[in-house]
């Protein structure tokens, strides 16, 4: 029986969700990631996802290995690169998941109508907020927790990142398996078993993100310096 259910048949309340992401996160902290993956799977069962940039499949990869077919939410901007939409379909179609594609409730068109061309240049939380954040709580209200690939190395703002968290602003389990990873982890990773990563990668773009948003990185830069260039944000609004 998963946590969703209790055993007189009732879901399972907020503060018990939240104390189970607490404690995983204390209990699983050196645990490789696909045991946490796996606790995730046998606790949450098929109300578990997992959330792609298409950056990289490793963690999609990660997770089908322990469950085939498990949920991937892509959220689809209107405003990524080729290269990233061209991933996710390459992920679709070889890779034993279920990828699941978010969309905005206006198209990008919809949204200069309403708000004036060039939102993300102008006004880039609000663009995040309308275009990333708001698709992507709406796309998880069937899951009651969700995967990312968020790693400690990858920026500042990321450093405390626990494998097993609570979302408080969408009040879900937040999975990060390879939180304690480093860009080498990944690298190697990716070699063993050939997942699919962004061409991109491989064009000096370190994070990959919208197209409008996004640059390549220079030598001695973390790797979320290429994101929002010569801003203070540094983060969308998903994760903080």
């Amino acid at each position: 029986m998963t946590i969703t259910q209790h055993e007189e048949g009732q879901e399972a309340t907020t503060s018990d969700l939240k104390a189970l992401a607490e404690q995983a996160g204390r209990d699983l902290e050196d645990a490789p990631a696909l045991e946490i993956l796996r606790w995730a799977v046998d606790t949450f069962g098929e109300r578990f996802c997992v959330t792609s940039s298409m950056e990289d499949a490793v963690v999609a990869h990660l997770a089908s290995r322990v469950r085939p077919g498990v949920d991937v939410v892509f959220l689809d901007t209107g405003y990524h690169f080729e290269e990233t939409i061209g991933t996710r379909d390459a992920v679709d179609a070889v890779m034993d998941v279920n990828v699941i594609t978010l969309t905005p409730r206006q198209t990008v068109a919809e949204q200069d109508a309403e708000h004036g061309p060039g939102l993300h240049d102008r006004n880039p939380d609000l663009c995040c907020a309308l275009r990333k954040v708001k698709p992507l709580e709406e796309g998880l209200t069937a899951y009651r927790a969700w995967a990312t690939g968020l790693r400690r190395d990858e920026s500042p703002t990321r450093a405390n990142t626990p494998v097993v968290g609570w979302d408080e602003k969408r009040q879900k389990v937040k999975v990060s398996p390879i939180a304690r990873w480093t860009q080498e982890d990944v690298d190697a990773y990716v070699m063993e078993h050939g997942v699919l990563t962004n061409p991109l990668l491989m064009d000096g773009y370190a994070s990959v993100g919208c197209a409008p948003c996004t640059r390549r990185v220079v030598e001695g830069e973390d790797a979320r310096a290429g994101r929002w260039a010569g801003r203070a944000k540094t983060e969308c609004g998903i994760h903080g």
